[in-house]
């Protein structure tokens, strides 16, 4: 019989940002043999968001039952109380769900800014509920005033799917002026480069979203500017789980005419200015066995987080005072192929110091793209990918405290086996994406400061069915990044992100819920060290239940 057995069956097309949380006291639990009619709510080992001490104000942004694709549409006003500078913003979103229920794609916009892009976890027969929580302190110029709000989880509710999912989300806000860059969900890895670079630190000044045509038109005093992509592959059909596609020599049920190699591109003007590896998200219904993912999602499935592009190198040529087209293109997709989405924000930080800030494009390098899947028939089918891409820009601005240099390096590589025997009742991946990236900012006054951040994204699973339709899904997931922080060459932080996933998990196919006797043990430790401090949390779960919450530092 033939089976897609990686599908996660995702039927929404929806997109958020956040991070899960919750702590478990230790003590003994009771361990059924199989899977019941309830478990634990979902629960993460990422850490939680800072709050700071002192005054804050609560608004209530969304309350909405989703049981369709009709988007909530309501209306966000500032809080009174809190002033118009905050030291921090937090969103939180609680859900709740239960009956039969796909996992579905969410996003949220305040003002047409997506602040928020989500999977949900599958429910039990006896519900769940989840809290999924954001810093989002550098959207703080789109909640200074009154904004149009929108949020999708698209949905199917019928007889047979019965799971409508409630959720409420809250902004709250924290008088003050912040003391340092936000915080990211998951720690500094990504959010390093505000501290190390000297000019433009912290909150930006200004949010944008593309306008008619996808073009931006940024302040003629921009000084460095951000761009920041929720890239998906979405919305049913194979680019949900782009990683398993092949060649279409290859007799396999998902096929992409380059196979499975993919990139995140962004251009101005039709010039290419940011390249980045995505990251293979596995969502709650993923390799074709929930029972992996009920209590413990996979590495960002409830925290989409957005892949980052310096475009400070075009300040120059943005800032004009004209509008400039700015697009997303994923490499490898299939053409005229749909299935991803990738909505982008642009954060500009403005010099105060000058109305017009002029500069220049002093640098264009683009390495040949490397793409190349070679399928090899036989009794266990495979194919072999390998991928790679590079890319330099440098600019330079001309501000208010001297010219300022920036040079962005960014370089992609992609290696992955897939194996598979006739029917997909064996399907394996091992694969692993890579993503290196070097910004360094010189002002020709203090020494250059310089941030290496190294990413690296791991998949190893497989997935069997055997003759007793016993299916049995075996994973691991890796989501790695290590930054170093420079100036003058002298190292002045650091960090280092360790988020792995492992389960096992094994049900009976074919037959009703009830008899399924399902089994599976999962785990997930989440370790981040570094120059602002340690967090290393780990979870284990067995049939549903929650065995092991253990805190190290």
């Amino acid at each position: 019989m033939k089976r897609r057995l990686i599908m996660s069956m995702l039927t929404g097309a929806l997109l958020v940002v956040g991070t899960l949380f919750g702590t478990v006291p230790a003590r003994a639990v009771d361990v059924p043999a199989e899977f019941g009619t309830d478990w634990h709510d979902p629960v993460t080992a990422a850490p939680a968001v800072g709050k700071p001490a002192g005054k804050s104000c609560r608004v209530t942004l969304v309350r909405a039952a989703f049981r369709d694709f009709t988007p909530y549409r309501g209306t966000y006003t500032p809080p009174a109380g809190c002033g118009s500078r905050w030291s921090k913003v937090v969103l939180r979103l609680d859900g709740k769900v239960k009956g039969r229920q796909y996992d579905r794609l969410g996003y949220l916009h305040v003002g047409g800014v997506e602040v928020l892009r989500t999977s949900t976890p599958e429910p039990s027969p006896d519900g769940i509920a989840w809290s999924v929580e954001k810093d989002v302190t550098r959207y703080s110029d789109t909640f200074r005033g009154a904004r149009d709000v929108e949020m999708l989880i698209g949905n199917v509710v019928d007889d047979m799917y019965t799971g409508v999912i409630d959720v409420e989300v809250t902004l709250t806000f924290y008088a003050g002026r912040p003391t340092a860059a936000p915080d990211q969900a998951h720690g500094p890895a990504e959010g390093a480069p505000d501290r190390a670079r000297g000019h433009g630190e912290g909150v930006p000044d200004r949010v944008l979203t593309l306008g008619e045509g996808g073009t931006v038109t940024t302040p003629r005093n921009s000084e460095r500017v951000v761009a920041e992509v929720y890239a998906t592959g979405s919305g049913g059909g194979c680019e949900e789980f782009w990683y398993l596609t092949v060649p279409d020599s290859a007799p396999y049920s998902c096929q992409a005419d380059g196979g499975p190699y993919r990139e995140v591109d962004i251009s101005v003007d039709g010039q290419l200015a940011g390249t980045a590896a995505p990251f293979p998200h596995v969502w709650t219904g993923g390799w074709s066995n929930p029972f992996l993912w009920y209590v413990i999602p996979g590495p960002r499935a409830f925290d989409v987080r957005p892949i980052e592009y310096d475009l400070t190198p075009f300040a120059g040529l943005l800032n004009d005072g004209r509008p400039h087209r700015v697009e997303v293109t994923v490499a490898g997709v299939p053409e005229g192929q749909s299935g991803w989405s990738a909505p982008v924000n642009v954060l500009v930080w403005q010099d105060a110091g000058r109305a017009h800030v002029t500069g220049k494009l002093t640098a264009h390098r683009a390495g040949t793209l490397v793409n190349s899947s070679t399928y090899t028939p036989g009794s266990t089918e495979r194919v072999d990918t390998e991928g790679a891409h590079g890319l330099t820009v440098a600019g330079y601005v001309e501000t208010s405290h001297g010219r300022v240099t920036t040079t962005v390096t960014r370089a992609l590589a992609t290696t992955s086996t897939h194996r598979w025997t006739d029917g997909e009742d064996m399907d394996r991946l091992d694969g692993r994406w890579s993503d290196d990236e070097s910004v360094t900012v010189d002002d020709g006054r203090s020494p250059s400061r310089t941030t290496r951040t190294h990413r690296t994204y791991t998949m190893n699973g497989v997935t069997t069915v055997g003759a007793d339709a016993r299916l049995r899904s075996e994973m691991t997931l890796g989501d790695r990044a290590a930054v170093t922080e420079s100036a003058g060459g002298r190292r002045v932080g650091w960090s280092r992100l360790d988020d792995t996933y492992t389960g096992d998990a094994t049900y009976t196919t074919g037959v009703p819920r009830e008899e399924r006797h399902a089994v599976g043990t999962t785990r997930e430790r989440y370790r981040l060290h570094g120059s602002d401090g340690c967090h290393d949390r780990t979870l284990t779960t067995v049939q549903g239940v929650l065995t092991q919450d253990r805190v190290r530092c």
